[in-house]
């Protein structure tokens, strides 16, 4: 059975090139050998309990050493969002036990003050001083012997759930080397291929679109500190890149930067990703000349939707056998969708549920120190992916949207609670709702309803200042939209109906006020704004919002 080790052992002696940052590069046997130094260092180091190494950093060359020396020291990975901030980041931290966190000086400021659960001398920056001094006597060691596994954890992928709190996925060792050998198939990469690595690899999509696969195939990976629409091209030319991968807008990134004739004179192939609209990956196949595969996937590994040639507009693919759209409260399966003329769904109450696995949970392998999480996704052998959807008569799936809870922005999940906290430390608040609506291009934009204290009147430029200086705000957390309601929708319970307001999105009675780009202040939505929307909407092939759930 593959392991990752066993993927990073197989190239130990490949004089080939494993990695390219920048004027920097590495052979496969200098890797190899980097990851066997902090090997080292790490069994040296380990301290009782979970064998977890904490890394808040860019996409550079240290992340992925790191990667490889806890395949072959069997510990597990987990990667930081350097995205949160203050206390919300430290929970992540103490979350997942880690035993040792990795930063550089860029991101040591952002843990100042925080409570990490580990000493000082636990944390190391890479550029500075005292990480050479730490490493220098493990230099030139071998590959360590211990017994890796199929089953040993490598990976603890924060992911959002419906409880507030991010949760740690887990992803073992054997995981992680069957996707990497599937999609180096897929894919045909080989040791020819470059694979360019702009996406952030504290995400799953990095790992298992990009860092993996590239292992597998003996390719070589280029990473970039942190993306670029404008350097994008520059970077395909320069190093040679064959194949990238993406999550969420980047193509709709790319395709905003000024069109030239020469384009299409490239060396890229292929791009794989997920998120991106069917306009955008015409529009980008066009213009780069090259073929772009869009698929469904979770970070939990569960749930995965191939697009088809011959799939209607707007659908995510096909699923495998056992993915179905299920009624969350019977188990039972939805009835197929219908549509008009037009394609607008005309059963959505009855043919839109959640989409889940039944077949012994499709593999999947739970979160770190979460029971009730794991416990939520998978029942009586079913999981639950918290996706919402709806399947034609054909079996084409469609993505209808997701748990009130957790929004996805830029290709980024994150739940509403700790938003929600935040927002009502706002004076005069006096109850916070946020819950993603649709963005024209894809995943979600944040819009947040607040009911005032009585006599209390929304002030759009405190508001704007006051989200500037709260340091533990994610940078996507703000608000795009802000709804002001006399009272908030609450169910029997006392809870607040968020289904009623993501139903109602911008289009509603009350004021609503929004930023149509996040460097504006805020503003009044007007009724050209709402119907300048819809046409983005409209022009985009995406579904209008009053036609999502």
């Amino acid at each position: 059975m593959p392991t990752v080790e066993g993927l990073l052992r197989a190239r130990a002696g490949d004089p080939g090139t494993a990695l390219r940052f920048e004027d920097q590069s590495w052979s496969y046997t200098e890797y190899a050998g980097a990851c066997a130094e902090r090997a080292a260092y790490l069994l040296e180091g380990r301290l009782p309990g979970p064998f977890h190494v904490g890394v808040l950093l860019d996409n550079v060359p240290e992340f992925a050493i790191w990667l490889g020396a806890a395949a072959l020291a069997g510990a597990a990975i987990v990667g930081i969002n350097p995205t949160r901030r203050g206390a919300e980041l430290a929970r992540d931290v103490t979350h997942a036990q880690c035993q040792l966190l990795l930063t550089d000086s860029r991101y040591r400021a952002s843990l100042q003050g925080l409570e990490l659960g580990i000493g000082e001398e636990r944390v190391l920056e890479i550029d500075s001083a005292r990480y050479v001094e730490a490493l220098r006597p493990h230099r030139g060691s071998p590959l360590p012997e211990v017994e890796i596994r199929e089953s040993t954890l490598f990976l603890l992928v924060f992911t959002s759930g419906t409880s507030g709190a991010p949760k740690a996925c887990l992803c073992s060792q054997g995981r992680l080397a069957r996707v990497a050998e599937i999609l180096a198939r897929m894919q045909q990469l080989s040791e020819r291929d470059v694979c360019y690595l702009a996406m952030p690899m504290f995400h799953s999509n990095a790992l298992m679109a990009g860092w993996a696969p590239a292992l597998a195939a003996g390719a070589t990976c280029v990473l970039r500190r942190r993306f670029s629409a404008s350097g994008f091209l520059g970077d395909v030319r320069r190093y040679g890149v064959t194949y990238f991968n993406y999550v969420g807008r980047p193509l709709a990134y790319i395709l905003a930067t000024p069109e030239r004739p020469d384009d299409s004179d490239n060396t890229l192939i292929r791009a794989f990703g997920n998120e991106a609209t069917d306009q955008d990956i015409e529009r980008f196949q066009k213009r780069f000349g090259c073929i772009v595969t869009d698929a469904f996937g979770s970070t939990e590994g569960v749930i995965h939707v191939t697009r088809m040639p011959d799939m209607p507009r707007g659908a995510l693919g096909r699923a495998a056998e056992g993915v179905a759209v299920l009624d969350p409260e019977t188990g039972a399966e939805r009835p197929p969708a219908r549509f008009d003329e037009a394609g607008r769904l005309l059963n959505p109450d009855e043919s839109i549920g959640e989409l889940a696995h039944r077949s012994l949970g499709g593999g999947f392998e739970g979160y770190w120190n979460n029971r009730e999480a794991s416990a939520a996704h998978l029942r009586d052998g079913v999981y639950w992916s918290g996706d919402l959807a709806y399947r034609d008569e054909q079996g084409f799936l469609y993505f209808a949207g997701r748990d009130s809870d957790w929004l996805r922005v830029d290709g980024e999940n994150f739940a509403a609670a700790p938003v929600e906290r935040i927002l009502t430390r706002f004076p005069g608040v006096a109850l916070a709702a946020v819950y993603p609506v649709p963005d024209p291009i894809v995943g979600d934009q944040v819009m947040a309803a607040l009911q005032l204290l009585p006599g209390v009147s929304f002030d759009a430029e405190s508001f704007t200042r006051f989200l500037e200086e709260q340091s533990d705000l994610g940078t996507k957390w703000a608000p795009r939209l802000v709804r002001i309601c006399e009272v908030l929708p609450v169910t029997e319970t006392h809870k607040i109906l968020k289904r009623a307001l993501r139903r109602e999105r911008w289009e509603c009675e009350d004021p609503v006020w929004w930023r149509p780009e996040r460097s504006v202040p805020y503003r009044r939505l007007t009724p050209n704004d709402a119907a300048e929307i819809a046409a983005e909407f409209a022009a985009r092939g995406r579904i209008a919002p009053r036609q999502r759930i």
